[in-house]
């Protein structure tokens, strides 16, 4: 079992910058692919990025590509995500997620959650 904890959301304007982190205990943090989703109201949790287990391999969804970096530090046991060149429609509350295998596979579900840290982002 993981337990996933996500930190520095808040409120900014747009065209600004805001970072993430999430800390992760309770299981080998090096040993899986990490992720990012997010949710606005009214709307389906979406995928944001993610992060293979060495680091190396990362994806985005198209919608903050170019915007987005997520990176991971596994001596630290935290995945983090920082977010620049910020738009209204990224407000959401975003979740920190873990998945059951090293590397990650498009459309797979993670198997681990953070309770999410809300980004309010200011036109």
């Amino acid at each position: 079992q993981v337990q996933l904890v996500e930190s520095g959301g808040g409120l900014v304007q747009a065209g600004g910058s805001l970072g993430l982190s999430c800390a992760a205990s309770g299981r080998t943090f090096s040993s899986y692919a990490m992720g990012w989703f997010r949710q606005a109201p009214g709307k389906e949790r979406e995928f944001v990025a993610a992060i293979s287990r060495s680091g190396i391999a990362t994806y985005y969804a198209d919608s903050v590509k170019g915007r987005f970096t997520i990176s991971r530090d596994n001596a630290k046991n935290t995945v983090y995500l920082q977010m620049n060149s910020l738009k209204p429609e990224d407000t959401a509350l975003y979740y920190c997620a873990a998945y059951p295998t090293s590397i990650y596979v498009t459309d797979s579900s993670p198997n681990a959650w953070g309770q999410g840290t809300q980004v309010t982002v200011s036109s």
